[in-house]
Formats: structure tokens, sequence, C-alpha cells
């Protein structure tokens, strides 16, 4: 497989990026909390796109796979930063976001930040707003002291070693909430959710459905499909959902 490129951002930060050129709307893919482009759900969108014809883009954020930093420099308005700077250099014209757990909290940042781009959207196992409602809302009086006094926590994880939760996180992902004010996408939007998911809930799925507003705007749930949603019916899933999101944009 090709080296990835490398894109410096106004903010310093290095980016790395496989980008392929096509038809648009472009297709950018928007991985979760520290997954990387080299994830199954990217790289099989990546070769669907090209088969396609279609104009596709996965990248890093900072402190993910091969981009610059440490993850737990970074917060959910470092990697917005990370996202738009990614889509401005290195797409043209409409763009159709796929974005995967906390990618889809970034998706619906990036259709509020730019939305005479978006052309269409896809999620898989949206997270927004997880840092306050899932995070903090659940955190013990000790967590938060221990947040106050050290600056973070860990947490587990079931698809990898412990999430190193900062403050700085925390603080940020207050200024970048979805669910707490009018979310508008008048596109064609699909949301996809596993009914095993264990991190994300189908409630979660659910609020943002009923939270959302616009003319084309369907959520499927999967039963038994868990958090990764990256098995052969669920990728098949995914390129459904892009290919009707497409046809509408």
């Amino acid at each position: 497989m090709a080296e990835a490129s490398i894109l410096q951002a106004k903010t310093g930060r290095k980016i790395a990026y496989h980008r392929t050129e096509g038809r648009g709307p472009w297709i950018v893919f928007l991985g979760g909390l520290k997954s990387d482009m080299m994830g199954t759900k990217a790289v099989f969108l990546e070769e669907w796109a090209r088969a396609q014809g279609r104009a596709f883009l996965r990248f890093d954020y900072s402190g993910h796979g091969e981009s610059s930093g440490d993850f737990t420099d970074g917060c959910i308005g470092d990697w917005a930063e990370d996202t738009a700077a990614a889509v401005a250099a290195l797409t043209k014209g409409p763009i159709v976001p796929v974005g995967s757990s906390m990618g889809g909290w970034q998706a619906l940042l990036l259709c509020r930040a730019a939305p005479a781009r978006i052309a269409g959207l896809v999620t898989i196992a949206a997270a927004p707003d997880f840092t306050e409602d899932g995070y903090w809302a659940t955190f013990t009086d000790a967590q938060k002291a221990q947040l106050e006094t050290e600056g973070s926590v860990a947490l587990p994880s079931d698809y990898m070693e412990p999430y190193i939760i900062t403050k700085r996180m925390i603080e940020d992902g207050r200024d970048q909430l979805v669910l707490r004010t009018p979310l508008h996408l008048p596109f064609p939007v699909r949301f996809l959710q596993g009914t095993a998911d264990t991190a994300v809930s189908v409630e979660t799925a659910q609020r943002l459905l009923e939270h959302a507003t616009g003319p084309d705007m369907r959520l499927t749930l999967v039963k038994d499909a868990d958090h990764r949603f990256s098995d052969e019916p669920c990728l098949e899933l995914i390129t459904q959902a892009l290919e009707e999101v497409l046809a509408g944009s």
C-alpha cells in the first residue's frame, strides 16, 4: 500500500492522508476515537470508491495513526480543525462525510461549519456529545475529583487499551455539543446503528434521529451488530447507504 501523504495544517499539525481522485461528490471518511485510517471500514470504502470511479479521502486526526501529536493532547475541537483543514485543502466541491463513532460527531460538526459543502451524510454508530453524555454524566465523584486534580482519568475499553480522558477533552467537548441546539441537515442522511453496540447505545441513535431535522433522514438498526460494524453484511449496508445518499445528492 502506498505511503500516506502529509498535509501541513495552519495549526502546525501534520495530517496524514490517502486521497483518491474521481468524480464527485467527494466521500470523506471520518474515523472514531483512537482509530485510524487503516481500519477495515476506511480501507473497504476507499476500494469501493475507487471501483466506482469516485473521489475519496481518508485521514488521521492529530494524535491518531500517522499524524503528528499525542492523543492525550487533543480534543474534539482540535480534531474538528483537522477535519476542516483536510476537507478544505484536499477536496473540491460537494462532499459526503461518512462518520464512524466519534467521526459521526465530527461529521455533524462539519455539517454545521460548512453546510454549503455537504451533499449528504452517512454515520455509523454516531457518538455526538459523548464527552458530556457518555463520560462526564457517568463519572463518579472520585473520577471528577481526579480529573480536576490530576488532569485525566483512565477508562476501560472493550476494543483496545484504556482511554485516557483529559480535563481539556471534557471542557472543550462542551463547546462542540450538537444535541443541545437546532441541527438541520437539509440533504439525504442515513444513520446506521448496531443493537449489540456496547460503546454507543440505540438510544443515542434514536435521540440523534429525533433531534435532527431534514427532508430525507433514516435510521437503520442492525440486530446483533456491534460497534465495529465491519463484517461483510455491515460493510454492504454502508455502501448501500452511500449509494442512496449519492443518488439523492
